[in-house]
């Protein structure tokens, strides 16, 4: 008797949980929308995450100690104990992680909620008793729990693989091409047919064969999806499965009937998709076709390299007599950037030029890098001042009467061919317009092609000059000519 009261006062408490996670992701959601209140952002979401998270401990802990007679003082602890584990191995892992493996990270963090969703709805379809789902007649549960459970371990299955599929790819273990054959969309689709047919079967039937098989054609429509993706398009695939991610934990929330779960998986779900239309804007694609899985011609494997003039090799010294005679300056990052770990010395050279009355901006393009904000998170982190990072929108008009265009480490996102040759496979997508500029000086680690695999013909406009090299070491040259009267 007194151990189901005190169980019921610890649900009293705990009823404004839920109300604390939702205010607090949806806060975070809007302030992290502004670059200058980020860090706020990320401040609320750890609270509503927090706050997600120990209710439902509690709750698992006090379920087993009404069962196995544990005394019922050592539930606070114990729940405290496993937050900080938890968040222990997390804070860890993002305090490690070097700033171009975000994306790798990303993919790994979609994967562990996907297998989570598919390892709750295996439990509720177990032991539905367990978590106060009634038996209804010849079948285990109703209806409605049924479709919700099939569902969320359905695309939780294919957020899975797929992230585990979009690690690989980032990581450069396996390539675009690892997996690719004719009628690829017909086969992907047939697949997806059968999976919805088998769905529906088992919301009538509750088969427990039906429910593995279901689980099983996912984990393969996660795979059959990412593995053709070409390199230009991981921006969206990231944000997709993010995107997944959060349905799948949307699903599972309505058969446990968690507001919280709900809420929280509606709100990443939600923003994921409006991300990935963003990104699909951005890279001229159809949002249709990623979640397809079957994209553009615009894999690694294409090696287009159109160009009718030559290369203007520079070296660093000459790039920074140029660069401290300048006006105004924009410069472009891209991953190779983020690859030789640039920003800090990029923004000492902004910091000296802008000492000498010369006008320093940074351009982003929004698919730039391996995820969505890849370049504002590097620039962020060097402590750039965020007046100074521009949108595509913002200043691409701004090109042409600008003195010069430094670009680093980027290639797709400037390729002047997005606009003039119809037969490339990035024509059409909206790029900086760093060609208008009245000098442009490339830095970058070769000329090889960029992550869409096609030839830049930018290298060899009349206004560019190249500047082979390591981006941090060709940075530091160019500080030292710039320091020099």
């Amino acid at each position: 008797m007194m151990l189901s009261f005190k169980f019921g006062c610890i649900d009293n408490v705990l009823f404004f949980f839920p109300i604390v996670v939702v205010v607090c992701f949806i806060l975070a959601l809007r302030v992290l929308s502004s670059a200058e209140t980020a860090k706020i952002g990320n401040r609320l979401g750890i609270v509503g995450m927090l706050a997600a998270t120990f209710p439902s401990v509690l709750h698992a802990i006090t379920n087993f100690v009404a069962t196995h007679s544990i005394s019922e003082n050592l539930l606070p602890i114990v729940a405290v104990f496993t937050i900080l584990l938890g968040g222990g191995i997390g804070f860890y892992v993002a305090k490690n992680i070097a700033m171009t493996s975000l994306p790798q990270l990303l993919a790994a963090f979609h994967s562990l909620v996907g297998l989570a969703s598919v390892f709750i709805a295996s439990a509720i379809f177990v032991a539905p008793q367990l978590f106060g789902i009634p038996e209804t007649g010849a079948t285990s549960f109703p209806v409605l729990n049924a479709i919700e459970i099939s569902l969320g371990s359905a695309i939780g299955a294919i957020t899975f693989t797929g992230s585990i599929v979009a690690f690989l790819k980032l990581q450069g273990v396996i390539t675009a091409s690892a997996f690719q054959y004719p009628g690829q969309r017909k086969s992907n689709m047939l697949i997806v047919l059968a999976t919805i047919v088998m769905i529906i079967a088992f919301v009538v039937t509750q088969s427990p064969m039906l429910f593995i098989s279901i689980i099983f054609a996912s984990f393969i429509i996660g795979y059959l999806l990412i593995i053709p993706v070409g390199g230009a398009d991981m921006p969206v695939v990231v944000s997709m499965l993010n995107s997944y991610s959060g349905w799948a934990a949307a699903g599972i929330g309505f058969t446990l009937e968690n507001n919280a779960l709900i809420v929280v998986g509606a709100l990443v779900g939600t923003s994921g998709a409006i991300l990935s239309s963003i990104m699909c804007k951005g890279m001229n694609r159809s949002l249709l076709t990623v979640i397809s899985g079957i994209q553009q011609k615009n894999s690694t494997m294409i090696v287009s390299n159109k160009n009718d003039g030559h290369i203007k090799l520079c070296s660093p010294e000459d790039a920074g007599f140029i660069i401290k005679n300048a006006e105004s300056i924009i410069i472009v990052p891209g991953y190779g950037m983020a690859v030789s770990q640039a920003q800090h010395v990029i923004r000492e050279l902004s910091n000296i030029l802008k000492l000498r009355g010369i006008v320093v901006r940074y351009a982003i393009h929004p698919v730039a890098g391996r995820m969505p904000g890849h370049m504002n998170v590097l620039l962020a982190e060097a402590n750039i001042p965020y007046e100074d990072v521009l949108e595509i929108d913002e200043i691409n008009h701004d090109f042409g009467s600008t003195d010069v265009a430094i670009v680093v480490g980027a290639n797709d996102i400037t390729n002047p061919a997005a606009k003039t040759d119809p037969t490339s496979p990035i024509y059409g997508m909206p790029i900086l317009d760093v060609s208008k500029a009245k000098t442009v000086l490339f830095i970058k680690r070769s000329l090889g092609f960029g992550y869409a695999g096609i030839g830049n013909s930018l290298f060899y406009q009349n206004n560019t000059m190249m500047v082979l090299g390591d981006a941090k070491k060709i940075i530091e040259e160019i500080l030292k000519t710039t320091k020099e009267e």
